[in-house]
Order: C-alpha cells, then sequence, then structure tokens
C-alpha cells in the first residue's frame, strides 16, 4: 500500500440535482493509484472494518446508497465513470485507484475494459439499500442520508487515515 502522503488524493462536491441527492457534508474521495499489485485490498478493508465485500463491475445505470457509505477499489482494468448524477463529473479510474463514496452520491459506469473489476465494502459491513432517483425515493433517503455516521476507519488506511481530514462533523 502506498502511504497517503504519496498519492494523488481528490475530493469531488457535486450538490443535489434533484434526483440524486449526493451528500450535503461529504465529498467523494479518490485516491489514485493507492493499492499496488502486492496489496490484497479485501484484506485490507477486511482489517479497517469494512465489510460486506463484493467483486464486480459498477452498474450502468445512476443509482445511489442512502443508508451506508461505499468504498470501490478498482481490482483489474480501468473505466470512466459519471459521478453524482447527470450534471455531476466524469472521472477515470484504473486498477489501485479507490473511491470512497459518502452516502447519497450517486454512481454510474458510462464505459469500461473488459477486465474493469472494483471490490467493494461497507462501514461496519452495513446492509446498503439500492435506489435510482426515483421522486418517490427522496424524503425518507434525504433523511436517511443525514442520518449516517462517520465510519470509525478509513477503508485503507485505518483510524488516522486521510478520509478524516476531508469529513468532519
Amino acid at each position: 500500500m502506498r502511504r497517503p502522503i504519496d498519492i494523488d488524493i481528490r475530493a469531488l462536491k457535486v450538490e443535489d440535482d434533484g434526483a440524486i441527492p449526493n451528500n450535503p457534508d461529504y465529498a467523494l474521495l479518490l485516491y489514485k493509484n493507492a493499492v499496488t499489485a502486492d496489496d490484497d485490498p479485501e484484506k485490507i478493508l477486511e482489517e479497517n472494518n469494512w465489510h460486506g465485500t463484493w467483486r464486480g463491475g459498477i452498474y450502468t445505470e445512476h443509482h445511489y446508497h442512502s443508508n451506508t457509505h461505499e468504498v470501490l477499489v478498482v481490482d483489474s482494468g480501468k473505466a470512466t465513470l459519471l459521478m453524482g448524477g447527470e450534471a455531476g463529473v466524469k472521472v477515470k479510474v484504473a486498477k489501485g485507484d479507490a473511491l470512497i463514496l459518502p452516502a447519497g452520491f450517486g454512481h454510474k459506469c458510462l464505459e469500461s475494459s473488459e477486465d474493469f473489476a472494483v471490490i467493494g465494502a461497507y462501514p461496519d459491513g452495513k446492509e446498503h439499500d439500492f435506489l435510482y432517483g426515483k421522486a418517490e425515493e427522496r424524503p425518507e433517503n434525504l433523511e436517511n442520508i443525514r442520518q449516517v455516521a462517520l465510519p470509525d476507519n478509513d477503508p485503507l488506511f485505518g483510524p488516522e487515515g486521510p478520509l478524516f481530514t476531508y469529513w468532519k462533523k
């Protein structure tokens, strides 16, 4: 694992677009080239109390989770993602990058290499909901997003990780 001081960390803030709420308090964090070929991302996530790991792609339609934060570690390939809804930000990711999505932050895959795969996980192994920005989802889920607490650990760097430089209550 590269040290936080040796990686490029980008904080991306996107406003609520009326469909995808994003997060009013926390920015999406992109850790560029944080994980090396020698690292075991699933083990690192587990050690930092981010559980429920899965491996696969990212859906090609906008979605978000209102009841938990999420980490996505790019395990292979590369992709262009649209983060934050239709008016969001295009982000290019590749093997070794990690995205930490605060509750409510929309995401979808625009295009990817055939071998593109991420490893996803959630703080404390929280079960996540799956929402698409429909009008009937909003009132309850805006409150859900406000209620999601800070995680105890940065998913890659533990209790003293850079996440806590960017996410504060």
